[in-house]
């Protein structure tokens, strides 16, 4: 039995001769394949990751590289600008009141605030020399009338002599050449008459238009000479407040829109919150070479007698605004050598550098003329080393919280846009 199992064997393997050698072949593809698949799982969970880290550190490095900036749009002005400039309030009209004749004050009836009429009497001078002159002019003239007369008979008589040839032609034309000469003496004598007289009558001091008067410098007594020498000294000081004149000078580049009939109101220290409306009435039409401003007035209707002739107060012009204007942040300024510029952003987020006029400054903001489009993204806090070109990342600026006082805002950007 056992002797047939074995042969039974024997001769099956006689008939498969290359079985074992199949069995091992596919064995070592096996191995072959598991191989592969370790060294495939070694390389996915090993160098796959550092590829990818590898491109995340680039793609953050490279924008890193990228600087970020805040940026904002330009807020357009209004479309009627008002500048402040200061003035100094005057009188309409003022003048000083001297004398014009010779002598002492005899009476004074004004003191310093009265408020006159004109022709209105202010002071009387007493002049005795000017009299005693009067008096000896008028006894000249008596003379010069009498000896014009006398020489009028004689040429008269001369002509008639004359016919009856009992005179010269000569002695004709002597006594008419007599009677001129004596004709034109009274003449001279009438007019200095005349003179005195016109110089006496300056005796009464009388007020030249309506007004107040804003000084006396004179009394009762006090010598007085005539004339508006540096020596001589006026005797009153007069002033029509019932409209005022305020100059005030206004840049050159508002010069163009400062046009008459444009309003301006004054305000005062001594009334706050109150404004008095004048108007713009004319204008130098000339700009003063060494300040660059034009100089124009401002007329104030000051009936109530509430403002003061000397006083200053800060004029507010109304200007109209032609050309838009747009309202910047001082951190957004950039100062070089080209001049005033700002940092704006394309369309491809990029920098570029514009030129800007300023118009007014309102401290922490300034208004922009010319140079900005509303639709502009204006850097604020740009950068000294910004250039043209300069690849950026954009965003809008962090909501600033208010800080308390004397605290540091924490969430304002930093110079340079670094956040």
């Amino acid at each position: 039995m056992t002797d047939q199992s074995q042969n039974k064997s024997s001769q099956h393997e006689a008939d498969y001769p290359g079985r074992p050698a199949a069995s091992s072949s596919k064995h070592g593809f096996l191995l072959l394949i598991i191989a592969i698949i370790v060294v495939i799982v070694v390389v996915i969970t090993g160098v796959v990751p550092r590829l990818r880290a590898k491109a995340a550190l680039k793609t953050e490095t490279d924008k890193s590289a990228v600087p970020t900036v805040d940026v904002i749009q330009p807020k357009q002005g209004a479309p009627h600008q008002e500048i402040v400039l200061p003035g100094n309030i005057q009188a309409f009209t003022d003048a000083p009141i001297y004398a014009r004749t010779n002598g002492y004050l005899k009476s004074w009836y004004v003191d310093i605030g009265a408020r006159v009429k004109a022709g209105q009497l202010l002071a009387v001078i007493d002049t005795p020399e000017v009299d005693q002159q009067l008096m000896q002019a008028r006894a000249d003239l008596n003379t010069a009338e009498a000896n014009s007369n006398l020489s009028q008979i004689t040429w008269k008589r001369y002509e008639d002599l004359k016919n009856t040839d009992s005179v010269s032609k000569q002695d004709v034309d002597n006594a008419n050449g007599d009677y001129e000469a004596k004709k034109a003496t009274e003449a001279a004598s009438a007019a200095n008459v005349k003179r005195l007289e016109d110089t006496k009558a300056f005796q009464n001091i009388y007020a030249p238009f309506d007004g107040v008067i804003t000084a006396r410098e004179t009394d009762i007594g006090q010598l007085i000479d005539q004339g508006s020498s540096n020596t001589q000294k006026e005797l009153f000081h007069i002033a029509a407040i019932k409209t005022l004149r305020v100059y005030i000078n206004v840049p050159q580049q508002y010069s163009i829109a400062a046009k008459p009939g444009l309003t301006a109101d004054l305000t005062l220290a001594e009334y706050p919150g109150r404004r008095f409306q004048g108007t713009l009435v004319r204008t130098a039409n000339a700009i003063d070479v060494a300040s660059r401003t034009l100089l124009v007035e401002v007329d104030v209707n000051n009936s109530t007698g509430e403002l003061l002739p000397g006083a200053y107060t800060e004029v507010h012009l109304k200007l109209p605004n032609d050309v838009p204007t747009y309202i910047l942040p001082v951190s957004a300024l950039i100062f070089r050598a080209q001049g005033l510029q700002v940092a704006t952003v394309d369309s491809n987020n990029k920098t570029k550098l514009v030129a800007i006029t300023l118009g007014r400054d309102f401290g922490s903001q300034v208004e922009v003329l010319s140079g900005l489009n509303a639709d502009d993204k204006v850097i604020i806090n740009p950068s000294d080393s910004v250039v043209d070109g300069e690849q950026v990342n954009p965003q809008l600026p962090k909501a600033v919280s208010p800080s308390q006082p004397g605290q540091p805002n924490q969430s304002q950007p930093k110079p340079g846009g670094a956040q």
